[in-house]
């Protein structure tokens, strides 16, 4: 009966916490859309890089959800989807890195 009631518990805790995370990469992600277009009315030579920043900052609020998901997972075809969502998030992540880091040279 304990064990039941932990494992619900533990069940509906991280199902609010993949949501909340989800809903704050979602926010990051709608706020710096508007501030990236804020700086292309004014013609901000770092437009790129402030948007990059954002998308690398909500990616990783959204990874952070997808590895939370893996607690509650029952069977090996979900871990395998969540598996592979991870990893693209994850090579996204790099590849926004990279050019973060290349913008930054120029």
């Amino acid at each position: 009966m304990l064990i039941e009631w932990m494992h619900l518990f533990l069940n509906n805790i991280t199902d609010f916490l993949v949501i909340l995370l989800e809903l704050m990469g979602v926010f990051v992600i709608a706020v710096t859309a508007l501030h990236g277009f804020w700086n292309f009315l004014k013609k901000d030579p770092n437009i790129r890089l402030k948007l990059l920043e954002g998308l690398s900052t909500a990616l990783s609020f959204k990874l952070g959800s997808e590895i939370l998901r893996t607690v509650i997972v029952r069977e090996m075809s979900e871990v395998l989807f969540i598996g592979a969502i991870i990893v693209l998030r994850a090579g996204l992540t790099f590849l926004i890195h990279w050019e973060i880091h290349s913008e930054q040279k120029h």
